[in-house]
């Protein structure tokens, strides 16, 4: 395992998770994977889902979705979510920790699960729910700071959140939200 990955997981072993501010009666759970190809140079891997789709058509995310009444657990939905969305078994994600977790802009509290698989597990995108999947260098992301910022009015509030750039993928929304948090966490001592 690399230094990069071992420092992610102290730093989230240090760090707290947010409980959702309301019940989750009122709040259904969505889960998301946010998911570190091991390596010499870690990558996080996102998708870009297909544009029919009734929501977030087009968008670029985590794998994941909402919890099922038939998931025993948050974590187990994260896991038949990320299988579903991108053909990774679900006894090979690890799990390295959780991050603080987001409303989406459809109230969903949004739990982020970050985790590790093998350089070499493949891949095997669903063709109905995911049009791309591409993988984005930790170290690129440290490298490269976010070019613009967007405003998101979601709830009675408004956050600001960071847009990356990356080989003509626009990461923005809840999915660049999740994503600083965890390079926050990252840099966190």
């Amino acid at each position: 395992m690399s230094s990069m990955i071992e420092a992610i997981e102290a730093a989230l072993r240090n760090s707290e998770s947010l409980a959702p501010p309301v019940s989750l009666a009122d709040c259904p759970l969505a889960v998301v994977m946010v998911l570190i190809r091991e390596g010499s140079d870690p990558t996080l891997i996102l998708t870009q889902r297909t544009s029919n789709l009734s929501s977030h058509g087009g968008e670029v995310a985590w794998p994941g979705g909402r919890v099922d009444p038939e998931d025993a657990t948050p974590w187990s939905a994260c896991l038949r979510e990320t299988f579903e969305e991108v053909g990774v078994p679900m006894e090979v994600p690890r799990l390295l920790g959780v991050l603080p977790g987001e409303v989406s802009k459809y109230g969903l509290w949004v739990t982020p699960y970050v985790c590790t698989m093998a350089e070499d597990q493949p891949l095997l995108p669903n063709p109905d729910e995911v049009a791309s999947v591409f993988e984005v260098p930790l170290c690129w992301l440290n490298a490269h700071p976010p070019r613009e910022v967007e405003r998101l009015d979601r709830h009675g509030q408004t956050q600001w959140a960071p847009v990356y750039h990356y080989e003509g993928y626009r990461i923005w929304g809840l999915t660049a939200l999740i994503l600083a948090s965890l390079l926050r966490v990252c840099r966190s001592p």
